[in-house]
């Protein structure tokens, strides 16, 4: 069952390695070509991630390396996989070809400079976080003390997103912000986090999140990551699968989506270590829901709420 993959880092090992690895078939990345197809992912959304230790004044050249590394290493070097700019493109994939859509998680790198930001929506980028886990200066991260809202400036992004047609992610997000764009985004979207209802940790969602995006044709994509997944750190698909029954209890069934997290994460959950085993969360979900349900969790959900 093809399967459409909200989150991955691999651009950042590809940058980290200053592009000595081999994206076709390194056992370094997570989320390879091989391990793509072997997974049967038809849409890999890869996220532009800048570590927050490089300096200010370097984080947008990193950006636009890590950018570059996305056409020479990812596009260029494999013709099965073609970029999607246009959420319209989606439809002419061929059966062997497997879409690649940028991300961007967190503006830090923009600094105050909304063209930075048009240049990046320009060489693709189709969603936009304004935070990872700490500040800057658009909003709060999950991990910041302070749990501020959005400045004036993150509140100028979410109106660009909105104009140009780009999901508002919410993965990150301290709950204050996270509120005050559901109030101004047109297409919000969790593109990895779980509910904290059931693993409270700080980067997962409330109940009241979850519904507040279910309301507003929003989707919550879970998240691979064992710490965000059970409170005991360890987890099998099993965990996993709680998350998505609690996410269809608050009626979100065709809301909720896959994001692994697969290259921005080093423990995984038991059978989900790697872009090639997407299918194995496939089978144990058609254990417990129809085909119809399973193929909406795969992709489809998201396809019906695009940006148009």
């Amino acid at each position: 069952m093809n399967v459409i993959d909200l989150h991955c880092d691999a651009l950042l090992k590809i940058w980290e390695r200053k592009g000595a690895i081999s994206f076709r078939d390194s056992e370094e990345l997570d989320t390879n070509l091989q391990r793509l197809k072997k997974g049967e992912v038809k849409i890999q959304f890869f996220a532009i991630f800048i570590p927050p230790e490089i300096k200010a004044e370097d984080q947008f050249q990193a950006a636009l390396d890590q950018v570059d590394y996305f056409f020479t290493e990812v596009l260029e070097k494999n013709p099965e996989m073609k970029q999607i700019k246009d959420w319209s493109s989606i439809n002419s994939l061929k059966p062997n070809e497997i879409g690649a859509i940028l991300t961007l998680e967190g503006v830090d790198c923009i600094g105050n400079d909304v063209q930075k930001l048009r240049i990046l929506y320009q060489l693709g980028v189709r969603s936009v976080g304004l935070t990872w886990n700490y500040a800057n200066l658009a909003a709060d991260g999950v991990g910041e003390a302070r749990g501020a809202g959005l400045t004036a400036f993150g509140k100028e992004i979410i109106a660009l997103n909105n104009r140009y047609k780009l999901f508002t992610d919410v993965s990150h997000l301290a709950e204050k912000g996270f509120w005050e764009l559901m109030e101004l985004a047109d297409y919000p979207i969790a593109s990895h986090s779980n509910a904290k209802a059931i693993c409270p940790h700080p980067r997962n969602l409330t109940d009241q999140q979850a519904l507040a995006l279910f309301q507003k044709n929003g989707l919550i994509h879970v998240v691979y990551h064992p710490l965000f997944t059970s409170s005991t750190g360890q987890a099998t698909i099993t965990d996993l699968l709680r998350h998505i029954e609690h996410f269809c209890s608050l009626g979100g069934i065709k809301q909720i989506g896959l994001g692994s997290d697969f290259d921005g994460i080093d423990e995984y959950i038991v059978r989900l270590e790697n872009a090639s085993t997407h299918q194995n969360l496939i089978n144990e979900l058609l254990k417990y829901y129809s085909e119809d349900d399973v193929k909406g969790f795969a992709g489809r959900n998201l396809l019906e709420h695009l940006p148009v």
